[in-house]
């Protein structure tokens, strides 16, 4: 039996690449890589604090659409172009997902627009 749910935010990039923002299958929900933006208004903000914050706001809800919440978490990818970033994003990553504390990797790399400074990936496993 195929058990598989995708969920879109309406983003244009999901659909430019063909990619849902996340999927689940059976107890697992895998969401996409998730940067900054405001889906709503198609903004970013300029502080990688905020976006932080946004991507947090934007994997909450996908989580929530596929019955998965933040608690459910066991494997986060957090992908920043500096990394001096680290302190700064530091307490918003505790924020979300203190004393859930899933296993976690941070990279250095270059994201696709100049715009976003953090990109934030995530498994989860409902029940």
């Amino acid at each position: 039996m195929n058990d598989r749910r995708k969920h879109s935010t309406g983003s244009p990039f999901e659909t430019a690449a063909a990619y849902s923002r996340a999927v689940r299958q059976g107890p697992f929900v895998h969401v996409s890589g998730t940067t900054g933006y405001d889906y709503t208004a198609m903004e970013m903000p300029t502080h990688v604090a905020d976006q932080a914050r946004n991507c947090f706001t934007t994997i909450a809800a996908s989580l929530a659409a596929l019955d998965a919440s933040l608690s459910d978490i066991v494997r986060v990818r957090y992908y920043v172009t500096k990394p001096e970033y680290f302190e700064t994003v530091a307490p918003v990553l505790a924020e979300h997902l203190g004393g859930i504390d899933p296993a976690a990797t941070m990279i250095v790399c270059q994201l696709i627009r100049p715009e976003m400074l953090i990109e934030i990936e995530v498994t989860a496993q409902v029940g």
